[in-house]
């Protein structure tokens, strides 16, 4: 029982550990609520979009020396008025559109990149996440920012949900479909770059998408999944921490590997809809 508590006690004990466990699970809750919309409306393609959107901006930042973080949101923000104002044409399906933004945005930051000799270390943390070298200001940062989205997650979740269910309906009834898209995909924009530092623009869209489909696959019920999805994302987010203050290995990496095990683990063996309740 000692040796466990001491286990548990010793990573406390570093104040950038205590700093990392904090953030890891601000964005663990913060992205298994807004996961949970993305989930719902069937675009996981979004999110991956979006973190890709960010690239160019996190590019342009780091050769014109400005922050990466500002230019990263930028980006993502740009790119997400962009595809809900290209989408807006039924000609076009909403996924054929993410599809052409997601190529764009990517080879404009590798465009963008080659320009600037030397930089491949500096945007290593961006790439692949570098929660253990987060200052005090970066906790705030994420803090105020995630407390911001929680409080318009909740404020919007009725009009998100009815637009998720079925688009054409929301707007007959007379809802604001084209701002509730803008405001949906400026959630999942701030969502990831709070999330960068933790897991980087590689894996961050796991840490949106994976509690969420958790929590999709444990519950029927929204509010219940709402409750799920950030319960299952910041305990994944501890465990991957922890595993990697033990280990020595890559924080981002484990923290996605823990999810994509609990993920398997619910497909599994989910009280209504795992394999083997379904099997059974």
């Amino acid at each position: 029982m000692s040796a466990a508590v001491d286990w548990l006690s010793a990573p406390w004990e570093h104040v950038f550990m205590q700093r990392a466990f904090l953030v890891a699970v601000i964005c663990g809750v913060v992205c298994g609520v807004i996961g949970c919309f993305v989930v719902l409306r069937g675009m996981a393609f979004i999110g991956d979009t979006v973190a890709h959107a960010v690239f160019p901006g996190v590019a342009i930042a780091f050769v014109l020396g400005v922050d990466f973080v500002l230019g990263g949101a930028l980006a993502g923000l740009l790119t997400a008025l962009l595809i809900t104002v290209v989408s807006q044409n039924r000609r076009l399906r909403e996924d054929t559109v993410i599809g052409v933004f997601f190529a764009a945005a990517f080879s404009l930051g590798i465009v963008v990149l080659s320009s600037a000799p030397g930089y491949s270390g500096s945007l290593e943390s961006f790439l692949f996440g570098q929660i253990l070298g987060i200052s005090d200001g970066d906790v705030r940062a994420v803090a105020a920012t995630g407390a911001g989205l929680l409080a318009a997650a909740f404020a919007l979740r009725k009009e998100l949900v009815a637009v998720s269910l079925d688009r054409e309906s929301a707007r007959a009834a007379g809802l604001p479909v084209f701002r509730l898209d803008m405001a949906l995909y400026a959630m999942v924009t701030a969502a990831i770059v709070i999330s960068l530092q933790a897991v980087g623009n590689v894996l961050v869209l796991a840490l949106l998408i994976t509690p969420a489909a958790c929590a999709r696959l444990l519950t029927d019920r929204l509010g219940a999944m709402l409750l799920l999805a950030p319960a299952i994302g910041a305990l994944c987010s501890l465990a991957g921490l922890y595993l990697s203050y033990e280990l020595g290995l890559a924080a981002g990496g484990l923290i996605v590997l823990v999810a994509t095990g609990v993920f398997v683990a619910c497909w599994l063996l989910a009280p209504r809809h795992g394999l083997l309740r379904r099997g059974r």
